[in-house]
């Protein structure tokens, strides 16, 4: 039996030996491979990416060397970053692997005769299977006999359900919510509607922020300013005969030029800002979406159980004729509350209106292919129903006009009526459903439930400067009237079949100028969202059905509703845990805090890159040996590490700075060329008076037993004055560059007008009291011998101290000018170009 093209009773299910050939062959309901990474490929582009690799062969070298603590210093936050990375997308590969969109409920299938129940799997191709109320259709295929009304609301957006009848298509992924029948299996597993549109969202996404497009580009160009820089101090090494431990410790040191902790910084952040929106109702599956929705400046939105709950609420019962008001709300109510199918508006009614439960001696229910509900008691027989469908039946004036005002303004209107003869029948001859004579008793009208947030939250949105578009496959005037009551002023709604064969300028147009749009199709909001792309907008998608899944994945940001289908929750960057869309304001400030932090802690990463770049360019020129050592780049961590942290979790949320990079630079630059002159003054005055002291007969021998001790080798072997006064030199430098570095914060966060060189006064005491801390745990490095030791330094000497506080006191000085007179931005004549401009919203 193939079964393409048959219907009707005669067509029998297989037996078990067939679908056991068929599952063998392929044919069973089993989705296709899967598009995401395999674990292996994720690790090693993770692990092995271009700068780790790096990293990884100079402490391959330090190794081999015994350079132990030079190794790990160097190559340990690579490995933490490649680590964190991995995890991240593990764990996402894993969300991606269980996207399922049919429920793991049983299906009942004929086989050898009888009804079995299989789970969704265990359908194979050819299978005839039983459908009744409530069950999931799990294959595509047609409707073989019988009547059924389907929920095709998650796939299409279309609220109300569907009659289907023999020979009628029925897509997998909507519901049987009344009547039964029997469906041929046409198309199963990777074949099925379901199937296709879980593949669909399962593909990766790969946006980048703009903040992420910001920090690569500046690591990229440090990046190439470190291999410069690299080349030409090792081909002066090789000229010079430098050493092998020596030409792998200073590649070592060039490499940590590279902020490679800025990514962990983002991570954390990212995973911090994370946690706090999730506090708040916005569940963050992918890390980056946090700062990604404070760029938001559209949001579109789909219409049933986005802006609506999904419920309907009575707005009014308008009684006709001679109807009393309280008799016709007592008998709509006890029809409500006696159906024996309880629907959307039966449940509404019942809830708003008075009445008791009657006995029902008959009753027909509610299809949308009839379009009316009946009801007979032991008295009367009561119908409910669409006025079109019941007006050829009525005595009376036409209710045309009446309903027309209310349909126009998005409401459902049904009318109530009665029978004029209690004995009349309510089947035909046919025995099918048939209407008899009716009295109209009075109009009803429903609406649907928005939400109770949504028009605040909207508001809240148009405030932020962020438009809303709505995009529904419900009719385009029933979802203009909607927004209206939303608190929107939509353009004239756009038909869904307008929009079939436009080109790509052309959809752009009208989706530009547009607000609302009905009838549309899963494949037309994708194109949608792509247009607003291609106008430059920073989309939001928020969804809640299937049919938003592909919309949702071609969006900057995708955001689901909780209560929604599980494959719209699984490809979101954030799921509305509270089915709230208030919860996005939340998450918007939390965005923008995260990108203020990071571009504070920017500056932070910059300064040093920037410094130490520069003092190792003029120390190698002056000939006075190599500034650093792969140890010392370990204090990086008091002077960037945990200071950036701290910054960024204290950072506050105000609009970011559209110009960052601008911004970046006028901080940077100064601070460093600053910073860099001070380090090498010290760098210089140290290296000459060490030299100049060892030239001294009367040097004390514990003096140079401690330098013996510090640089590892004796005061007899070649280049020991030069390796001591080197180092001495190096305790000077990461003395005067970590003070400075810790004086640096107060005048990202001033405490005190007296820092508010660079920005206004915050009044935050925090910062003040970090520094403090921070200047406390250098004191102990250099005064603690095993800890001076580790980082390469010598213990305290007053010559450093001499140096170094005079100095900083220049450079504090300097530095205020610079920053308060704009020094950077007159020497360039940045003054005399014209602003910039923030991008359109």
């Amino acid at each position: 039996m193939t079964g393409a093209d048959q219907r009707g009773t005669d067509v029998r299910g297989l037996t078990a030996q067939e679908a056991e050939e068929r599952r063998r062959r392929g044919q069973g309901n089993v989705a296709g491979g899967r598009s995401s990474r395999s674990y292996a490929r994720i690790l090693r582009t993770n692990v092995f990416n271009f700068y780790n690799t790096i990293l990884f062969v100079i402490g391959a070298a330090l190794l081999a060397l015994g350079r132990y603590n030079d190794a790990f210093i160097s190559v340990g936050l690579g490995l933490v970053n490649a680590a964190l990375s991995a995890v991240q997308e593990i764990r996402a590969k894993r969300k991606l692997d269980r996207l399922q969109l049919l429920t793991r409920g049983v299906v009942h299938v004929e086989r050898d005769g009888q009804v079995v129940e299989v789970l969704p799997e265990g359908v194979v191709r050819d299978d005839v299977v039983r459908l009744r109320p409530g069950e999931q259709i799990v294959v595509d295929g047609p409707l073989l006999d019988g009547r059924v009304e389907v929920d095709e609301s998650l796939l299409t957006g279309e609220s109300e359900a569907l009659a289907k009848g023999p020979g009628d298509e029925l897509l997998s992924g909507s519901f049987c919510v009344g009547g039964e029948g029997r469906q041929l299996a046409r198309a199963v597993g990777a074949d099925s509607y379901a199937s296709r549109l879980t593949a669909d969202a399962r593909r990766e996404s790969t946006d980048v922020t703009p903040l992420q497009r910001r920090i690569q580009f500046v690591i990229r160009l440090v990046m190439a300013l470190a291999a410069l820089m690299s080349v030409t101090i090792l081909l002066q090494a090789a000229l010079e005969g430098l050493t092998l431990v020596r030409t792998v410790q200073t590649t070592a040191v060039l490499s940590g030029l590279v902020p490679y902790g800025l990514f962990f910084l983002v991570a954390l952040a990212y995973t911090v800002g994370a946690v706090k929106s999730g506090e708040q109702g916005a569940l963050v599956q992918r890390v980056n979406a946090v700062e990604s929705v404070s760029n938001v400046d559209v949001v579109c939105v789909d219409k049933t159980g986005t802006l609506t709950t999904g419920r309907l609420t009575l707005v009014e019962v308008r009684p006709l004729g001679a109807a009393d008001p309280a008799e016709a709300e007592r008998s709509l109510g006890s029809m409500a509350h006696s159906a024996g199918l309880p629907n959307l508006t039966t449940t509404a009614l019942a809830e708003a209106l008075p009445g008791a439960e009657v006995t029902v001696r008959e009753e027909i229910p509610f299809s949308s292919s009839l379009r009316w509900s009946a009801l007979r008691t032991d008295d009367e027989v009561w119908v409910l129903g669409a006025p079109e469908a019941l007006a050829p039946h009525l005595t009376g004036p036409p209710l045309a006009d009446d309903v027309h005002g209310w349909t126009a303004e998005g409401l459902r209107v049904l009318l109530h009526a009665r029978a004029v003869d209690p004995a009349a029948p309510l089947r035909g001859a046919d025995g099918r459903p048939a209407l008899p004579a009716l009295e109209p008793v009075a109009l009803v009208v429903l609406a649907d439930e928005l939400r109770a947030d949504v028009t605040a939250t909207l508001a809240g949105l148009a405030a932020q400067g962020v438009a809303v578009k709505v995009i529904s496959g419900d009719d385009p005037g029933t979802v203009a009237a909607l927004a209206v009551q939303a608190g929107l002023f939509p353009t004239p709604p756009v038909h869904g079949s307008t929009l079939d064969g436009l080109s790509d300028p052309e959809l752009d147009h009208v989706v530009a100028d547009s607000t609302v749009f009905g009838r549309i199709t899963p494949e037309q909001k994708e194109r949608i969202v792509a247009s607003l792309r291609r106008q430059g907008r920073y989309v939001a998608m928020v969804g809640d059905g299937v049919n938003d899944a592909r919309a949702l994945k071609q969006a900057h940001v995708g955001v689901a509703m909780r209560s929604g289908s599980a494959v719209t929750r699984d490809v979101a960057d954030i799921v509305l845990t509270d089915d709230s869309l208030a919860a996005l304001l939340p998450a918007q400030r939390e965005g923008r805090r995260i990108i203020n932090g990071i571009a504070i802690s920017m500056q932070v990463f910059l300064v040093r890159v920037a410094t130490q770049g520069l003092v190792i360019l003029a120390i190698t020129m002056l000939g006075l040996g190599f500034p650093y050592s792969p140890s010392q780049v370990g204090l990086t961590l008091l002077t960037v590490g945990v200071p950036s942290l701290f910054l960024t979790a204290w950072a506050r949320p105000t609009v970011p700075d559209p110009a960052l990079l601008a911004t970046l630079g006028r901080f940077v630059i100064p601070a460093a060329v600053i910073t860099t002159a001070g380090g090498v003054a010290v760098y210089a005055s140290l290296y000459t008076r060490v030299l100049k002291g060892f030239s001294d007969p009367d040097l004390p021998a514990t003096l140079i037993a401690d330098f013996e001790r510090y640089t590892g080798i004796s005061e007899d072997d070649a280049g020991f004055t030069e390796a001591a006064a080197t180092i001495g030199a190096q305790t000077g430098l990461a003395t005067f560059v970590s003070l400075a570095s810790f004086v640096l914060i107060l005048f990202l966060m001033p405490p005190h007008r007296v820092f508010a060189s660079w920005t206004r006064p915050t009044g935050d005491r925090r910062p003040a009291v970090l520094v403090a801390v921070l200047v406390a745990v250098f004191a102990a490095v250099l005064f603690v011998p095993a800890l001076s030791d580790y980082f390469g330094l010598t213990g305290p000497a007053r010559p450093v101290f001499t140096t170094v506080l005079p100095l900083l006191v220049v450079w504090f000085v300097v530095l205020t000018a610079a920053y308060r007179f704009r020094l950077l931005d007159r020497m360039l004549g940045l003054d005399d170009l014209p602003p910039g401009r923030a991008p359109a919203r």
